[in-house]
């Protein structure tokens, strides 16, 4: 009980993008030990009944209201929706940080380095991207970079899974619906199960770390032989698998930590992501 206590006493954290598939499973993680807020985008009874949570449209609302009603020692972005309106929203909350005693924790993406294809990329490689989101990250990553260090943490994260997690319900999906599974054999990545991902978060937090973090299995994994597992894993049914080639050699799209490593209880590699997903 005095844990919880402590705890709760230390940090009022809050989630932006709590709603969501990551920002709610971090808020379950949390919620039992901190006073912890959160950010919906469409109205639902059972938010709108909860004192925690606070409706947030990133392109309509002034995100500074929240931030002055929860007073937050901890902010955390799994905001989803549009870049540029998440952009200036990410400028306020940077503000807000940099004149309060607050921290900011930030989930960014492997795609920050989806112009790399040759190796997979540690937490200091420059950042270059191909795509509209991997800029996108790159351009809050870059301001929050500016803000002094003990203030940020950024996580970037691979391909994330879990049981309920939006990858496994649309290959679910597609087994309901006879369509054909696209799966990319070049390209090599690590991957994160939801569950893992939470209590790496909470001790980040505890231990009042900084800096950029990889939050990723040890090891690397081809897209499709990892997609084939889990198909075996979730159906008997014999599925279509479409092979898309984006190019003809392999690729990496791969965060793995050469500083910033957590202890070994954290660490964790696609099997057990494979054996989460078997548990019926």
């Amino acid at each position: 009980m005095t844990k919880k206590k402590t705890e709760t006493q230390k940090h009022r954290i809050l989630i932006l993008g709590a709603s969501g598939y990551i920002g709610n499973a971090i808020y379950k993680e949390l919620g039992p030990y901190f006073r912890t807020f959160g950010t919906y985008r469409i109205p639902k009874k059972e938010y709108e009944n909860n004192k925690q949570f606070f409706q947030y449209n990133v392109e309509e609302d002034d995100v500074y209201e929240i931030l002055e009603a929860t007073k937050p020692s901890i902010i955390i972005s799994a905001l989803r929706g549009n870049f540029n309106a998440q952009v200036i929203s990410h400028q306020h909350i940077a503000e807000y940080v940099l004149n309060n005693k607050c921290k900011f924790i930030f989930l960014s993406s492997a795609n920050v380095f989806d112009a790399y294809s040759q190796y997979p990329s540690y937490e200091l490689d420059k950042t270059l991207s191909h795509s509209v989101y991997g800029h996108f990250k790159i351009k809050i990553e870059n301001l929050l970079l500016r803000m002094p260090k003990k203030q940020v943490a950024i996580i970037r994260l691979p391909m994330v899974f879990g049981a309920a997690s939006p990858r496994v319900d649309e290959l679910k999906l597609a087994i309901k619906e006879k369509e054909a599974v696209e799966v990319f054999p070049n390209l090599i990545m690590n991957v994160m199960l939801d569950k893992k991902m939470t209590q790496q978060i909470h001790y980040i937090i505890n231990r009042n770390k900084c800096g950029v973090f990889h939050l990723g299995s040890t090891d690397l994994v081809h897209h499709d032989e990892f997609i084939k597992e889990i198909l075996n894993t979730i159906t008997d049914k014999k599925v279509v698998i479409k092979q898309v080639y984006t190019t003809n050699e392999d690729r990496y799209l791969a965060v793995l930590p050469k500083f910033n490593k957590l202890p070994k209880h954290l660490q964790i590699t696609s099997e057990d992501v494979l054996e989460e997903l078997n548990k019926k």
